[in-house]
């Protein structure tokens, strides 16, 4: 394990700026409402929630490595170059055997995203590489048939959801439509293994089925045996059967899901369609307002996984991004890694700490809120509530910098009062013509302010 941890250092910095670079999905041009009436009442539920952890945690972890992509034989990946590849695969297969999560607690990532302000999960069952992170009767390769198969938590998916469901949270599982462990999916009788199935499913059509079929067990598995589970969200848009033939019949694989969860939100991420309920960009806030559901997915890292040596945002960075897309009508999901023992670190915790404190105190003006078409002005952004009763501003101070004396906006111009959402207390305000000047308290903390206008 030290030698792992020693090379991983190296290897880590080799391939996530590269994954980043090349492996950014984009997010689809269109959108498409579901007509499933009780699916609209839980996508209406969900844009609600404002903010959410993705937490990525698999083989990778084992050695504290990008996600996945390190196995991936494309030619902008990145690896060590002492071994060939097929060595290095073989290495990677290898870490089942190494990875034993001995001090594993579901209840700490829970509770510290908790504390964060976070109010739904999403979990990955199954990563590109096709390791589960649950019990899965489909395939061996599982952390439950590996070296954690002795110790009583090896059903890992069973203990996470259960624990952020006892912190009432919305509850997500990721999954993968490719399987590059799969025979099905990456065949060793053919050598190319890119992120595409490698081997030409119009000759072999057998094959493909099978692989379709293991795919809508597995779906199976994890919306049937694990108790509630309201968001299903696949990666791996490049399974689509406009995408050499890559058909994993989108359809059935639905109903599967939603005749074991009725209602549940399906993101077939940038496959737009019916089964695409939310749109997912990437690392990325869109440039203006949509006015239908989306979810900026960007890890609080370089990278979504634990990785050794990690440079983590900021606090105010965070807050500031989350600002930015609820006044643009979006969802945020922070992406977390737990480490190889199967904890958050401190780093992580400490930073969910401050961003919890921050919601806990201005969390009215970002919970339950919805857009106005006057959104944003320099700094200052703006959301309302959904009864369009009560108008906030919310002043997004630049990282590094101090509050100002005064700040000032057009529009939204207070007809009573303004107050600061933290304390309810009314602050000094001057308008002039169509611009409001507001004068903020002396004993602010330096941090991003919101304000109720009335």
């Amino acid at each position: 394990m030290k030698r792992i941890l020693v090379l991983s250092v190296l290897w880590a910095m080799l391939t996530s700026v590269a994954a980043q670079d090349n492996n950014v999905h984009e997010q689809s041009s269109t959108y498409e409402w579901p007509s499933d009436e009780l699916v609209v009442s839980r996508l209406k539920q969900w844009k609600d929630l404002k903010f959410g952890v993705l937490i990525h945690w698999g083989l990778y972890s084992a050695a504290g490595i990008v996600e996945s992509w390190s196995i991936c034989d494309e030619n902008w990946i990145t690896r060590d170059t002492t071994r060939t590849y097929q060595q290095y695969l073989d290495w990677y297969w290898g870490l089942a055997e190494e990875f034993c999560p001995t001090r594993f607690d579901a209840s700490q990532w829970a509770q510290a995203c908790r504390d964060g302000g976070m109010k739904y999960m999403i979990f990955t069952t199954k990563h590109h590489d096709g390791f589960c992170m649950y019990d899965s009767h489909e395939t061996n390769f599982t952390i439950a048939r590996h070296a954690f198969r002795d110790d009583p938590r090896r059903d890992v998916l069973r203990y996470v959801l259960d624990a952020f469901r006892e912190q009432q949270f919305v509850i997500g599982t990721y999954f993968s439509k490719p399987d590059w462990h799969s025979q099905d999916y990456w065949w060793d009788t053919y050598g190319k293994k890119g992120r595409n199935v490698n081997y030409p499913i119009d000759q072999h059509r057998q094959r493909w089925e099978r692989f379709k079929q293991f795919t809508h067990n597995q779906i199976n598995e994890i919306t049937s045996c694990y108790g509630r589970v309201d968001i299903l969200w696949l990666d791996g848009g490049w399974v689509n059967k406009d995408n050499r033939g890559q058909d994993i019949d989108m359809p059935k694989l639905a109903a599967i899901a939603r005749k074991n969860q009725p209602g549940i939100l399906v993101v077939d991420r940038t496959c737009h369609g019916p089964y695409e309920n939310y749109q997912t960009p990437e690392r990325t806030v869109p440039e203006r307002q949509l006015d239908y559901p989306w979810e900026s997915c960007i890890p609080l890292t370089d990278d979504w996984g634990w990785t050794p040596n990690a440079h983590y945002k900021s606090a105010a960075q965070v807050i500031g991004t989350l600002i930015e897309i609820v006044a643009k009508g979006g969802n945020l999901v922070l992406g977390v890694g737990p480490t190889p023992d199967g904890l958050l670190n401190p780093e992580v915790v400490n930073r969910l700490q401050e961003i919890g404190q921050w919601l806990k105190l201005n969390g009215k003006a970002i919970y339950n809120t919805t857009t106005t078409p006057y959104y944003n002005e320099g700094d200052i952004w703006f959301t309302q509530s959904k009864d369009n009763a009560r108008h906030y501003a919310i002043y997004r101070l630049p990282e590094g910098e101090q509050l100002p004396e005064t700040i000032s906006w057009t529009t939204h111009l207070p007809q009573k009062s303004i107050r600061l959402v933290v304390n309810g207390k009314r602050v000094k305000y001057r308008v002039e013509g169509d611009k409001v000047i507001v004068w903020l308290p002396k004993q602010a903390a330096q941090q991003s302010l919101a304000f109720e206008i009335e």
